[in-house]
């Protein structure tokens, strides 16, 4: 592998504090935002997310106060998602510090709104999808919203494809089933995205080993996006980086 793959630490968000669940519920308390960025970025974070991950489902905007807090301490690429529904809200969240903002459900629901955020502030916005497994679907993978509550009946291959057709650049799946688990990413919907768009893929969901990030890198990852194993010190970037780099994937320099 020549490309670098990146290792984006996330921050999903509830209340103003970051927390983590397992399959997108059981949630609880892992710490302070500002506290939980600098420490990733003094790791050696190459990039970082932050997923408000109740505000689409309450019907709210992201707390962009949050994102002010968080920002001044990001020294790497910052990507914010969650309850950004409309072009305003994008424009909103970039303003208050955010280099990127992710779009899910609202991607979804409103066709047109993706490639009008680009037009609007170029190429910065990441489309994030929940997905689970589904073999009725010619995937194998059906699109889930409402931060993974709501089934759609939608393939997640096909909407990978249409949001490429919008300008995205960036996609980011998340497996239902792997959420938190730390039983492994879910290769295959990596590989047919990967394979079906010539956007980046973040893989998210499921990094419980050092194996895991491998695999997930082998399968075309161009980022690796994990919360607990970091949260709680199960696994560090450092010693992340030194693995993948051994296994020869081609890693950033550490902090």
């Amino acid at each position: 592998m020549t490309d670098e793959v990146l290792i984006m630490p996330c921050l999903d968000m509830r209340n103003g504090r970051v927390v983590k669940g397992v399959h997108f519920v059981d949630i609880r308390d892992a710490g302070d935002p500002v506290q939980c960025a600098e420490a990733y970025c003094r790791a050696g974070a190459d990039e970082l997310a932050m997923l408000d991950i109740t505000a689409t489902v309450e019907g709210r905007g992201t707390m962009l106060e949050v994102v002010r807090r968080v920002a001044p301490v990001v020294t790497v690429p910052f990507t914010v998602g969650g309850g950004i529904s409309d072009v305003a809200t994008a424009v909103g969240v970039l303003e208050a510090g955010a280099d990127r903002v992710s779009v899910s459900s609202a991607a979804f629901r409103q066709g047109d709104l993706v490639s009008e955020m680009i037009r609007q502030v170029g190429p910065k916005v990441t489309v994030a999808i929940d997905v689970d497994r589904n073999p009725s679907l010619p995937s194998g993978y059906e699109v889930y919203i409402d931060g993974g509550r709501t089934p759609t009946g939608f393939d997640a291959v096909e909407f990978a494809r249409r949001a490429e057709g919008w300008g995205v650049d960036v996609i980011l799946p998340t497996s239902k089933a792997g959420d938190g688990a730390r039983t492994g990413y879910d290769l295959p919907i990596i590989r047919q995205i990967r394979q079906a768009t010539s956007a980046t893929v973040v893989a998210s969901g499921g990094a419980g080993t050092l194996e895991h990030f491998l695999a997930a890198a082998r399968a075309g990852a161009g980022v690796l996006l994990a919360a607990s194993v970091f949260h709680f010190n199960t696994i560090s970037i450092g010693e992340l980086k030194t693995y993948l780099a051994a296994h020869g994937v081609a890693v950033r320099a550490g902090a």
